[in-house]
């Protein structure tokens, strides 16, 4: 049985330093940045990295059919449902180390610290490493997670990847198995409650001065794409008043796509972040562009009003440019709420060490809002130095890495020692 009483254990921080900086060589490259992608050959590597720690955390390790690396440790009380820890390893082209990577060796270091202070929970502990959360080639993303809380749309295993790769082919180099994903579902029944460890990726806490962050909400998101055809001709032979320009549009509308957020404030975050121009040549005037543009909020409510705004200016520009403009929404994820009981936990866990605190959302996309579905989940931040992140420049100074981690054990603890929460029925 968990005891709060008295010194609560630590964990090993140069431990945690240490096997940060192990995983980062794993697709490591030149100027600092990792590349390992989910499924790679540099991922199969991680995997096996992780799963050698988890072992030594004293974690029985598996990996479920939707290629979750899992590492679990069974509870005192029968019939408790689980606290999972966990985050993803997997990386964008040339990113960090630290997104993500994190979160899992975290959960990890926790796990051993237990193990090694003879502490053993009332709930099973699970420490989850999900597959492709950052959605390498052109997939899905947040894939693991999605298998995990039983949400993987229909078909999801016969999709092909921007290469051409089915999933499934993906799946298989992992240790996952296409043909058996609904076996990799957790119930609500499972879960009593899921812990994400993250640096934050953004610079509130930096600017603050403040060490923890207690995630509030993890926006939600939509993506869109914005097709404008005009009219492909000479551009030294067609005057300027005869011109029906896609890239002159698309200008236009990238400006706008700002503006929804900055002057209108419609949603917290509107980006254009693609642009294809066809032709493409100097002496071309553009006949279509294609642009890839995603809002974030934490409402809903405001995501739909982004919508509505973009389709009210796309009628606009294609009126003034003499072009067509076509808005077609795509991947939506909805917004999610932390649990306001895990939120005091984590709060509780931080000031009860002495180390401040700051309640704020998460803008960036994480596994948790997946696993809500199924579960009630909280998010603990660090700082990330400069806001930088999925870049080579991505940093977390050790003694933040450690304070989170020690965060993440003290409200593991509390949680654990939480009465009649996470039972199942008798």
């Amino acid at each position: 049985m968990t005891v709060l009483q008295g010194t609560r254990p630590r964990v090993n921080a140069g431990r945690l330093v240490d096997h940060v900086a192990r995983l980062g060589a794993i697709g490591a490259v030149p100027g600092g940045g990792v590349t390992r992608l989910a499924f790679t050959p540099q991922d199969v590597e991680g995997r096996a990295y992780v799963a050698r720690l988890m072992e030594e955390a004293a974690l029985a390790v598996e990996v479920d059919a939707a290629g979750n690396l899992i590492g679990r440790r069974p509870g005192s009380v029968p019939g408790a449902a689980a606290l999972v820890l966990g985050s993803h390893i997997d990386t964008v082209l040339d990113g960090g180390a630290y997104d993500g990577a994190y979160g899992v060796l975290a959960g990890i270091e926790v796990a051993r610290t237990l193990y090694e202070e003879g502490v053993r929970l009332n709930h099973p502990l699970a420490v989850v490493a999900f597959s492709d959360e950052e959605g390498a080639h052109g997939t899905m993303g947040m894939l693991g997670s999605h298998g995990f809380a039983g949400a993987l749309p229909p078909g999801a295993a016969l999709a092909l990847d921007d290469r051409g790769v089915a999933v499934a082919d993906l799946l298989a180099a992992v240790g996952g198995d296409a043909d058996r994903l609904a076996e990799a579902a957790w119930s609500p029944r499972d879960v009593a409650a899921y812990l994400e460890l993250h640096v934050e990726q953004g610079d509130v806490l930096e600017r603050l001065g403040v060490p923890i962050g207690v995630v509030e909400t993890i926006t939600g998101r939509v993506n869109v794409s914005v097709t404008v055809e005009g009219t492909a001709g000479h551009a030294g032979t067609t005057p300027m008043e005869h011109r029906a320009d896609a890239l002159d549009g698309a200008a236009r509308l990238v400006l706008a796509v700002r503006a929804i957020a900055a002057a209108e404030r419609l949603v917290l975050r509107a980006t254009t972040g693609t642009c294809s121009v066809e032709p493409g040549m100097w002496n071309v005037i553009p006949g279509r562009v294609r642009l890839g543009v995603e809002f974030r909020d934490t409402s809903a409510g405001a995501l739909d009003a982004a919508l509505a705004r973009l389709a009210e200016v796309a009628a606009e520009v294609a009126g003034a440019t003499g072009t067509r403009v076509t808005v077609v929404p795509g991947a939506r994820t909805a917004p999610v709420d932390c649990d306001p009981g895990l939120r005091e936990i984590v709060a509780r866990s931080a000031a009860g060490q002495g180390l401040p605190y700051h309640r704020l959302p998460s803008g960036a996309g994480h596994d948790a809002q997946i696993v809500a579905r199924i579960a009630p989940v909280g998010m603990i931040f660090v700082p990330s130095r400069g806001g930088v992140s999925h870049a080579p420049a991505e940093y977390t100074a050790p003694e933040h890495l450690a304070w989170g981690a020690d965060v993440l054990l003290t409200a593991v603890l509390m949680r654990d020692a939480t009465p009649d929460i996470g039972r199942l029925p008798m």
